[in-house]
């Protein structure tokens, strides 16, 4: 049975766009080659930082939710530690309210672009 997570990385600021593309694309194949299916994905972009983390107020924040074995996670967070691009990341598991509120905030968003 695969659980539900959602990961979010902060990766440093000084990256080009094809750097952090290459990130992410590293991070996402770390997930879909250990038997994990992405579920959704938001690039946040470059924000402030709460504080200074390696003495870089900003960086570039990337969301994946995805469904996944547990042993996953260990690996994906492995390589997180590994990459010096990566200056903080979070896992956690989704429960179900988490998961429908994910949902429902994307059929809103969705909504509103049609709108438009």
């Amino acid at each position: 049975m695969l659980n539900q997570y959602e990961t979010v990385f902060i990766a440093t600021p000084v990256l080009s766009e094809a750097q952090m593309k290459e990130a992410v694309d590293k991070f996402k194949g770390v997930i879909t080659d250990n038997g994990g299916e992405i579920v959704h994905e938001e690039n946040w972009g470059l924000k402030k930082l709460a504080y200074p983390i390696q003495k870089k107020s900003t960086g570039f924040y990337y969301l994946i939710e995805f469904k996944a074995p547990g042993d996953l996670i260990d690996k994906l967070e492995v390589q997180y530690r590994r990459d010096e691009r990566v200056i903080r990341f979070l896992t956690f598991r989704m429960d179900k309210h988490s998961i429908e509120y994910a949902q429902k905030k994307r059929s809103k968003v969705e909504q509103l672009k049609k709108e438009e």
